[in-house]
């Protein structure tokens, strides 16, 4: 499975937002500026992320966006399954007539929980705090 722009775009805009945290609403300018992302697109990831509740927007002059929960309580899982949908590796973990009598389905299946069990024990503090080291060590980058 290759995660699309939806997925790596939104984890890196939570994790500004992460470390914008307690600053009040951040412009999305301002977001796609620190992360060098597109404008237009984010508004469209920003949107879902919304409507899911992770995130919430304020309008006028000190509007933007900021964290609907904190950080420490949003996973990098939660992120790329509300923009990707859920992890599946293969379709054949949901779709095939050999589900439960199959044993290549059972690899697939358990890498796919793998990839949800790494992605799940990081949260967005904890990203935004690695994130912050590359920017404080000169020789880092950025996600």
């Amino acid at each position: 499975m290759k995660v699309s722009t939806k997925g790596r775009y939104g984890l890196r805009v939570m994790m500004e937002l992460a470390i914008q945290a307690g600053k009040g609403p951040v412009l999305v300018g301002n977001l796609a500026q620190a992360q060098d992302l597109p404008p237009k697109y984010l508004h469209i990831l920003l949107g879902s992320l919304r409507a899911a509740g992770l995130v919430r927007a304020s309008r006028g002059p000190n509007g933007g966006y900021e964290l609907a929960r904190e950080a420490s309580q949003i996973t990098a899982l939660e992120v790329v399954e509300i923009l990707e949908g859920r992890i599946l590796l293969s379709e054949c973990e949901s779709n095939c007539a050999r589900v439960g009598t199959c044993a290549a389905q059972e690899i697939w299946e358990e890498a796919a929980t793998a990839m949800a069990s790494v992605l799940g024990k990081y949260t967005l503090a904890a990203l935004a705090e690695r994130q912050r080291s590359f920017v404080d060590d000169p020789s880092g980058y950025s996600i």
